[in-house]
């Protein structure tokens, strides 16, 4: 047998590669070829023998090539570099992070995903080009991108994210997180996660102990190929992203547009991630991300997410639900209760006072449902700290100021039948206090006041910029369900309508939403038929002038609709994996065969 390839301690081969034996001789070709093998020198084992030849040098310059040598100036923040044309896609670098930082066993602060794509010749002519030599892969690693305006730290209501004034680093702070997971729902590349053990969100930090002494990141330290640095960026004003501000030593930036051969000014062009995120419908120019990414290669002319046909389900949040549906249900009963007694309409059924007092057992109960939403209850009493900037912080003091004032509403009318203390009976006697001409006082600033929460609660959503969540669907589904319940004890008949023309309105906003038209065709089909079950179910009571039947199906119903509210949803984020995949145009046509 030939005597296989020697090498240096750095991998560098010798003599030439072997070739086919003259002689017929197979095996022994066979042979020669796994004894070279084992002698192939990967980064690794290259890293390994030279660590082995120098140990004192190694330690000295151990990845010193993976972070910049000085800190950042005024103006600048550290950011992750990916050279694509290097990531192989190997996952090295979700294994560093997950050993080097001891997360659990399903948690990953560092994601890898694919896009395809063909070039701008096989886009324009795919029939005359060949397979082989038109599509395009690209593996894409991605973290926390440390963006210079977070919408993580925007939307935290206790204030628990920080950005670190001199590093840029966006780190979580473990100790202040109530586990609200609204920053999840903020984040438009789904990079904090839940951790279930501990009841808190985590995100990477960029291995910030490990930078502040001179040593890469653990990503960047198990990559292979050194496809992941951390480099210094400027971070320019809002109109400008972060990742334009530093070239990349000849590489070329994915995305970068230029103007048109006529002269025409386009558009300001996006970044690399925007272009990348944009391939999931993340629209993240908000947030303006550092991360950069560089490439020799152009972008190719169609590129799409290998997991774009692969729609996810997301969590149900049933203690949202209960909070959601609660609270607009009681201030609908509000209104009745108000209108019936103040407005010379004639209740549908009970006496005013029932419906304030279904109004307050709802409250108090939506209220309590929340907290089981929460990983860290005991830590809820921070909420209110962002309320300059969170909508969260904003929904629960009004919320909470709310119901004192639900309650007070509900007992008002029977206040002169309960035991009243002598000293507080005494006192409204000596002062000739008429209850009667407080209660509408009272109900009309309830009212107002839990509408002002209702509103906040759309706006949680809404602020999210995820596009079935828009304005226009959140704000019909709310507010529908607030009108509806006013209207069952006022109108049954018209409520009836009302829920007919409610369905039909979420029905079209739905099919303007491709992603969660297919879910809703799909894996959450069932859930779409019982939602319109129990829809048809309460038209029929309502119809009929039974408003409390009617009101009880209206209210599984609504609580049904509003669980496929969270699970629909489009939630953004960087490319991913490829997975099982749903046509939209069966979607479509399922979703209107139901309907």
């Amino acid at each position: 047998m030939v005597a296989p390839i020697q090498s240096d301690p750095v991998g560098r081969p010798l003599a030439d590669a072997p070739s086919p034996a003259t002689g017929g001789d197979l095996h022994a070709y066979l042979a020669e070829l796994l004894a070279d093998q084992q002698k192939l020198q990967t980064p690794v084992t290259r890293a390994a023998t030279a660590h082995a030849l120098q140990p004192s040098a190694w330690r000295a310059e151990k990845f010193r090539e993976l972070v910049p040598l000085t800190a950042p100036a005024p103006g600048q923040q550290y950011a992750f570099e990916v050279d694509l044309d290097s990531c192989s896609g190997c996952k090295a670098c979700v294994s560093g992070c997950h050993s080097l930082n001891g997360l659990d066993d399903e948690e990953t602060w560092r994601d890898v995903g694919v896009v395809y794509g063909l070039s701008a010749l096989a886009a324009s002519a795919p029939s005359s080009i060949s397979h082989h030599t038109s599509s395009f892969q690209q593996t894409v690693t991605t973290a926390c991108h440390h963006c210079a305006d977070p919408a993580c730290l925007n939307g935290c209501p206790v204030l628990a994210y920080e950005k670190d004034p001199v590093t840029g680093i966006v780190r979580h702070l473990d100790d202040q997180c109530i586990g609200c997971s609204y920053c999840i729902l903020k984040c438009p590349y789904d990079v904090p996660k839940y951790n279930e053990r501990l009841g808190i969100v985590r995100k990477c930090d960029l291995c910030q102990g490990r930078l502040a002494v001179g040593e890469a990141p653990a990503c960047a330290q198990a990559c292979p190929t050194q496809a992941i640095k951390i480099v210094l960026v400027s971070v320019p004003g809002n109109a400008e992203p972060p990742s334009f501000a530093q070239g990349s030593g000849g590489r070329g930036q994915l995305g970068s547009d230029s103007d048109s051969a006529s002269g025409s000014k386009l558009p300001a062009p996006r970044s690399p991630l925007q272009t990348l995120a944009a391939i999931s419908g993340t629209d993240s120019a908000y947030t303006r991300p550092t991360t950069r990414y560089v490439s020799k290669k152009p972008l190719p002319a169609a590129l799409r997410a290998a997991d774009a046909d692969s729609p996810r389900p997301q969590h149900a949040h049933l203690a949202l639900v209960a909070l959601l549906v609660g609270t607009q249900l009681s201030l609908g009963l509000l209104v009745a209760s108000f209108l019936t007694g103040s407005a010379g309409f004639q209740p549908a059924s009970e006496p005013r006072p029932s419906l304030a007092l279904a109004a307050a057992a709802l409250f108090a109960a939506a209220l309590a449902a929340s907290v089981f939403h929460l990983g860290q209850p005991l830590r809820a009493w921070r909420v209110f700290l962002n309320l300059r900037r969170s909508w969260l912080s904003r929904e629960a003091v009004v919320l909470g100021a709310a119901f004192p004032l639900v309650a007070t509403t509900a007992i008002l009318p029977h206040l002169a039948s309960l035991p009243l203390p002598t000293a507080l009976a005494e006192f409204i006697g000596h002062w000739s206090l008429d209850i009667g001409h407080f209660a509408p006082l009272v109900s009309i600033a309830t009212i107002a006041l839990t509408a002002a929460g209702v509103f906040c609660s759309a706006m949680i959503y809404i602020d999210t910029r995820r596009r079935f969540w828009r304005p226009a669907n959140t704000f019909v589904r709310m507010a529908g369900t607030v009108l509806i319940a006013a209207l069952v004890f006022i109108a049954p008949p018209f409520a009836a309508l009302a829920l007919l023309l409610k369905l039909g309105a979420e029905i079209a906003l739905l099919l303007a939403s491709p992603l969660s038209a297919r879910l809703h065709a799909g894996p959450l089909r069932g859930l779409f038929r019982l939602r319109l079950g129990l829809a048809a179910a309460a038209a029929l009571p309502l119809a009929l002038q039974q408003p409390w039947f009617g009101f009880i199906l209206f209210a599984l119903g609504e609580a049904i609709e509003r669980a496929l509210y969270f699970r629909a949803v489009d939630a953004p984020k960087m490319p991913g994996q490829p997975g099982p995949s749903l046509a939209l145009a069966p979607a479509r046509s399922a979703l209107t065969d139901t309907a």
